[in-house]
């Protein structure tokens, strides 16, 4: 048995479960990972997942694994990202357990995130707002439906929010 597969376990078993108490989502996330690393360095190396060993899962290798997510598999960065942080787990656990591998650990521990650009999405909360005010005042004031308006433009431009005013068909609801 390799140095990898007693790893491996010990991190799910010890490491995640006992040490970090990591819910059930977290952890199927990071099987996922382990499951699609494994098969890609299978298919690139010819090596059977049981055999493989902590040496085998070098930085170049991981790195054309999360180009392969990216371009082959369509994943998106942020996607990609979540891979790399459960790598970066496993490899912050090996290094404890298994100096004699320090070298090509931190290498693999070196990788960065990809950045990528965020993207405001605020058009529902200015509808939301508006919505919860047609709900309160306007209801019983109709004649207060400038001001709820104001306070929408308000809201819009102090969130830099590029947001269409919603129509009104009556007092207190949206169209």
């Amino acid at each position: 048995m390799s140095a990898l597969a007693p790893t491996l376990q010990a991190f799910f078993t010890d490491r995640l479960i006992r040490q970090r108490n990591a819910s059930d989502h977290t952890i199927a996330a990071y099987r996922d990972t382990m499951r699609l690393l494994l098969g890609y360095v299978t298919a690139q190396t010819g090596t059977a997942p049981s055999r493989l060993d902590i040496d085998q899962l070098d930085a170049p290798i991981i790195g054309s694994f999360l180009d392969h997510l990216e371009q082959e598999r369509g994943n998106s960065v942020r996607t990609r990202n979540a891979r790399l942080s459960a790598i970066h787990s496993l490899f912050r656990y090996a290094a404890l357990t298994h100096p004699e591998h320090a070298d090509s650990i931190a290498r693999v521990l070196a990788i960065p995130p990809k950045r990528f650009d965020r993207t405001v999405i605020c058009s529902t909360n200015a509808i939301w707002v508006f919505d919860l005010t047609c709900r309160g005042c306007l209801a019983s004031r109709p004649d207060r439906l400038p001001l709820a308006l104001n306070a929408i433009d308000d809201y819009v431009l102090d969130s830099k929010c590029r947001v269409s005013r919603p129509k009104v068909s009556g007092p207190g609801c949206l169209a």
